[in-house]
C-alpha cells in the first residue's frame, strides 16, 4: 500500500512482475542525462534573458495556445498559483506576454504571447526540434512514431486524453 500511495497510485497500476523486478537504473538515467541536455540548450538562452525553466513552460503553453486562462495553466503544469504568479509577473513586466480581461468572463484573465515572447519561444522551440530530429535521424525509420508512443505511456494514464487534446489543438494552431 505505501508503495501505490507514494508513486500517486501508479505501482498498483502496475503489472505484478514489474513492481517485483530491480529499478530500471540505466533507462533512469538516461532519461535524466536526455532531459538535462534536451534543455540545456533552452537554459543558455533563456539566461540571456534573466530567466529560467519555469518561465519557459509558461511562455511556451501560452504561445501554443493563445487565449489559456490563468486557471487553464495551473492545470496543465501542476504548479501552485503562488509559483505561476511570479514568472507570469515577470514575462509580462518584460513583454513577453500580456493579459487581457477574459471575452466572455473579464474576471477570468486570458493569456497571450506578444510577438517578443513568439519570438523566444520560436527560438527554443527550434534548438530543441532539431535536438529531436537529429536523435530520431540516428535511430532510424519509425522513431518518431515509437518515441511518441512511448512518451504518451510514460503519462499518467487518466490525464493522457486531456494532454493529447492539448496537443492537438496547439498542433491545429501550428498548420
Amino acid at each position: 500500500m505505501a508503495d501505490s500511495t507514494r508513486s500517486g497510485g501508479q505501482a498498483a497500476a502496475l503489472p505484478a512482475a514489474a513492481r517485483d523486478e530491480a529499478p530500471l537504473y540505466e533507462l533512469i538515467e538516461l532519461l535524466f542525462f536526455a532531459y538535462r541536455d534536451f534543455v540545456g540548450e533552452a537554459d543558455r538562452l533563456l539566461e540571456a534573458y534573466g530567466f529560467g525553466r519555469a518561465h519557459h513552460r509558461v511562455l511556451h503553453f501560452v504561445n501554443r495556445h493563445p487565449g489559456l486562462t490563468i486557471a487553464a495553466l495551473l492545470d496543465i503544469l501542476k504548479i501552485t498559483k503562488q509559483s505561476l504568479n511570479r514568472v507570469l509577473k515577470e514575462l509580462v513586466a518584460k513583454n513577453f506576454i500580456e493579459a487581457r480581461a477574459g471575452a466572455t468572463d473579464r474576471r477570468h484573465r486570458q493569456l497571450y504571447a506578444t510577438e517578443t515572447g513568439e519570438r523566444l519561444a520560436r527560438d527554443i522551440a527550434r534548438l530543441q526540434t532539431r535536438r529531436f530530429a537529429a536523435a530520431l535521424a540516428e535511430v532510424g525509420p519509425g522513431a518518431k512514431a515509437t518515441a511518441t508512443r512511448f512518451l504518451q505511456a510514460m503519462i499518467d494514464a487518466p490525464e493522457r486524453e486531456r494532454v493529447m487534446a492539448l496537443i492537438d489543438s496547439g498542433r491545429e494552431r501550428s498548420k
